[in-house]
């Protein structure tokens, strides 16, 4: 599964453009980002599709020297769950 990284979201659509995957981002300052929203449709649940999405988004952030805030309720879980990533997460 290859997503698209666009300015606040990284995404992913079948063929006919039908939207399967996206989570989006807001800049809170320069440095930091606020994970706002994780979608994942039914057709492709189950198949880790959301964590694939967050580790694209901290892979982001590690080439961008940024840090998160995720208010994301699955992002939040994400990184208690990966505290190698812990860091990431804003102060």
């Amino acid at each position: 599964m290859n997503f698209t990284i666009e300015k606040n979201r990284i995404y992913f659509e079948d063929e006919n453009g039908k939207l399967l995957a996206e989570l989006t981002y807001k800049d809170v300052n320069s440095n930091t980002v606020n994970i706002n929203r994780t979608f994942v449709d039914p057709s492709v649940g189950g198949q880790g599709v959301a964590g694939k999405l967050m580790q694209t988004m901290v892979d982001q952030l590690v080439k961008e020297n940024k840090t998160a805030v995720p208010s994301c309720s699955y992002a939040a879980k994400w990184f208690e769950k990966n505290k190698k990533y812990e860091d990431l997460v804003a102060k």
